[in-house]
């Protein structure tokens, strides 16, 4: 499959759906001055071509009475055990985030817990988890830089 170009129009939209992924075409259309058949087409292509996945949402986190983030770091026994180790983090539904990773830690999560107490207890559970030897944990005390937007731009000078 031939390398899918993005153009100026292109990145205007995507531009616009990273802010809010369910701004109407009409609405995008009005904004980029051309037809909301065109942002359809435009934005169909891009699914296409698998540069678009799907779309997200963003929840409020601390209005939901989450707001305690923290990082574990996973040190596994044997590093032939990471597939099945991450199949039980699965099943742990306050960690939101895993990655298989080099150096420190075999496996690094992110965990959502509503406070210090149920924290500890997601820990405690990673920790129970057959093949874990240890984990180590660094508690967020805000989230200071989550900018898609921006490695959107540098992608696209790149381009």
């Amino acid at each position: 499959m031939a390398k899918f170009r993005l153009d100026e129009v292109d990145h205007q939209i995507l531009d616009i759906l990273i802010d809010n992924t369910r701004t109407p075409f009409t609405d995008i259309a009005k904004k980029l001055k051309i037809s909301a058949g065109t942002v359809h087409v435009r934005v169909k292509k891009m699914e296409e071509a698998g540069i678009i996945v799907g779309s997200s949402l963003t929840l409020d986190y601390k209005k939901l009475g989450y707001a305690f983030i923290a990082y574990v770091g996973v040190f596994l026994q044997k590093t032939s055990q990471t597939k099945f180790v991450l199949e039980r983090i699965n099943e742990i539904p306050f960690v939101t985030v895993a990655h298989v990773t080099t150096g420190k830690f075999n496996i690094f999560c992110k965990i959502r817990a509503k406070d210090t107490e149920h924290a500890k207890q997601i820990i405690f559970e990673l920790d129970d988890i057959e093949g874990v030897y240890r984990t180590e944990t660094m508690i967020s005390l805000e989230e200071s830089l989550n900018d898609k937007k921006r490695l959107m731009h540098s992608i696209f000078k790149e381009l």
